[in-house]
This record gives structure tokens, sequence and C-alpha cells, in this order.
């Protein structure tokens, strides 16, 4: 069997090329990870080194079986968030060792498999709301657009009391990303392909030889040894009651980044049916699960569907081979590490702009007739973005559905699991650890 027949290039329109350079577009997008995620492990007291080893093993198993397996152009790696949680509060706040954390990871991991192959995740995911996916789509995709903006300057920090405000736009660094924004979206009016990681490498190169970025100070170098941080969990020490709140944290955040992520980008791609569903998203699942178990084993924390994966499918890539070919590059960053983090923000960061700018088409589609409809998605669109958390966003949306269809007496249009996701909901919020 041939590549293309494997990926089933026919059945979604796509090719070789175009898999390839989608796979590449997301993996520029997310090389960051590389670096920020042993950086923020490190405050936990982690070794960085074997850190940064175990986020890149992390990520290739989680794309390669996102890949054969699922067929999905979804990149896995560790998720930005969970690892803050797991570095500033686990272990910062609440005082339990990294190991114990790491416990907590791979049990979380294991519940989310279990729920998956009994097919509760794949019940769940078809219990949302037509409203409620559209909203995802919007949430995750203005979520996306905003990290782009921040990471490149272009937004910054309030002062004086305003939240937010522009970046200095005059900086040379802003410029950059600003010019990088403009280049790729005329490349996209031209139709050009590969337009999104054209526009990264010419923005990077740019970068480079401006000075504005410095040059890496090694294009190679051996990957350090894992060995402080394989197998190193505690998972006994995760069994005990006091970490019920961060088990129960940690898999809602799981279940529900990789709901959002995997069918927001799925929807921005074209790969959803009519209903708004996902074909045999249990794969994807599976994958997902079984990358945060194997991510807790090599080191690291909680594991999942990228966002910036939208990056590729903005390029045109539909097909597991976009996954496959994110595995292949992360596993050249245990050797070229020191190239991809050079890479800046400047660069990657209008790609971002650019794929949330293109997943806010479903907001054609929310019904803004009924509110009992409109304003679960308004709350998952707004709590996304302005807590800048996925989980607490779409939380807020399945707390919200069941509470106006009941008081409307419209309670037989929520779906029977929709109730547990009520429950579940409801429990995240009242156990966080805020």
């Amino acid at each position: 069997m041939g590549i293309a027949e494997y990926f089933r290039f026919d059945q979604y329109g796509t090719d070789l090329r175009t898999e390839i350079l989608a796979g590449a577009a997301t993996f520029m997008t997310m090389a960051y990870i590389i670096v920020v995620n042993p950086a923020i492990l490190q405050a936990a007291g982690m070794p960085y080194g074997p850190a940064m080893v175990a986020t890149i093993l992390s990520a290739v198993f989680g794309s390669a079986l996102m890949g054969l397996y699922a067929n999905r152009p979804f990149a896995v790696a560790p998720y930005m968030g969970t690892n803050a949680f797991v570095a500033y509060t686990v272990v910062g706040v609440l005082g339990y060792s990294w190991q114990t954390a790491l416990g907590a990871v791979f049990l979380s991991g294991v519940l989310l498999f279990l729920l998956t192959i009994t097919g509760g995740r794949t019940i769940l995911a078809h219990a949302v709301p037509k409203n409620l996916k559209y909203s995802f789509v919007v949430g995750v995709g203005l979520f996306i657009c905003f990290i782009g903006l921040t990471t490149s300057g272009i937004v910054v920090g309030g002062e004086g009391g305003s939240l937010l405000q522009a970046g200095n736009l005059t900086s040379p660094v802003v410029l950059l990303a600003l010019g990088g924004f403009l280049l790729t979206c005329l490349l996209m009016v031209r139709k050009v392909r590969g337009a999104v990681l054209i526009g990264i490498l010419a923005t990077a190169a740019a970068a480079f030889l401006t000075g504005i970025a410095p040059l890496p100070d090694a294009i190679v170098s051996l990957p350090p040894n894992p060995a402080p941080v394989l197998l190193q969990l505690d998972i006994i020490g995760a069994l005990s009651w006091g970490m019920v709140s961060v088990l129960l944290t940690m898999f809602t955040m799981d279940l529900f980044f990789t709901m959002s992520g995997a069918l927001g980008i799925a929807t921005q791609a074209g790969l959803t049916d009519e209903n708004g569903d996902l074909p045999e998203i249990e794969k994807t699942f599976a994958s997902d699960s079984l990358a945060t178990i194997a991510g807790a084993l090599f080191g690291t924390t909680t594991a999942g569907v990228f966002l910036e994966s939208g990056a590729g499918t903005a390029a045109g890539g539909r097909t597991g081979l976009v996954a496959l070919t994110v595995a292949v590059l992360f596993s050249l960053g245990l050797f070229f590490s020191p190239l991809f983090a050079a890479i800046p923000a400047a660069a990657t960061g209008p790609a971002l702009i650019i794929v949330g700018m293109l997943m806010l088409s479903p907001l054609s589609k929310i019904d803004y007739h009924d509110y009992t409809e409109l304003i679960p998605a308004f709350a998952v669109i707004v709590m996304m973005i302005f807590t800048g958390n996925l989980g607490v966003g779409l939380c807020a949306g399945f707390v919200l559905f069941p509470v106006f269809k009941a008081f409307t007496g419209r309670v037989k249009e929520v779906h029977p699991a929709g109730w547990a996701l009520f429950i579940l909901c409801l429990l995240f919020f009242v156990f966080y650890p805020y």
C-alpha cells in the first residue's frame, strides 16, 4: 500500500507535497514547545535538559500515533497551561513533588483511555449541541489569534489600569511581525500554495538577516540524558486523597482541551460531517490519551491536540501525514534543537493570527434568535478568551446550556450525556485550584 492510499489522499483531495508542507507549517508554529515546556517544568524542580528530551519524545510519539492510527492532521505535544498548572500550582502552591504530579498526569491519561475505549468520550462528544460546537471553533480561533498577537508583540499588557494595549508598532520586532502577516495574507490572496509556511520562513530569514533575532549558537547538538526524569513518576503518591482535585482538574482539562481543539480545527478544515461531528473521533481521543500516558513515563506533562495544528490545515493539510511530518521534525529536534529554538515569535505569531482569522466563519452559523442557544455559545467564546483557559470556557457552556433548556421547558433538547457534562463541569468549577 502506497502513501497516497494509506492516508487516503483522494478522499481528502490532497497530495504529498501539500501534506508535507502543511506538517512543516504546523511544526514551525509549535517548535517553541521544545524550549518553553522544559523552562516551565524547571520551575517545578525538573532538570531542563532531560525535560526537553521528554517534551520531544512525547511530541514524536503522540503526533506519530495521531498520524498513523487516527489519520488526522492534528499535532500532539505537551499542552501549554497544564505544564504551568503542574509547575506553579501543584508543586509551587500545593507543595507536591513533580514526581507525584507526573503520577497524576499518568492516572488522568489512563482514565481518559478507559473512557475512550468504552465509548464514553465519543458519546460525550456527540452530546455537544451544534451551536456550542460552532462556539468552540470561534473561541479556539480567537484564542489562537490572541496568542499570535501577544507573542509577536503586537498586543501587550496594559498600563495605567488598562488590561491590554497596542505594542510599540514602530519597533523592529513588531514591524517584522506585521510585515510577515501582510506577506502571508498577500500570498493567500494570490492562492499561493504553502503561503503560511512561506510566510514563516521568509519572516524568520528577514529576522536573522537584519539582526532582529540572533542566529543560533549552534546548528546541531547531542540530546541530554533523559534518565533523571524517565520513569520517575510517583503513581502511589498521586492516589492520595489530597490529589483528587488535581487529578480531576487534569482529567477535565485534557478531556475538553482535546474535544475543543480537535472539533474546532476539524470544522475549519471541513473534516466534520453534517452534524458537526468528527468521524472516528475515538481514534483521535485514543491517540491523545495514550500520548498523555507515554508523556508521563517520558517525564513531561499532559499531551494533546495542539491548537497550532490549525496552521497546517490552513495550509491545506487534511490527513495524518501532516501529523507524521510533525513527528519526524520533532525527532530531528533532538539534534537540531538550537536551530528550531532560534525561530523568533515574530515569524510564527503572524501565522497564528491568520489561523484564528480563518476559524471565525462559524460565527455566521450560530443561532442568534434563540437565547437558550446564543447565551451558552457566547459564554464559551468570551470565557475561553478572557480567562485564557479553554477548559473554563467549555465548562461554562456545558453548565449553562442544560440550565436554560430546563428553565424554558425544553429539557428534551438536552442529550442524556449532556447532563453528565453538566455534572462534570460543575465539579470542575468547584474543585479547580483557583
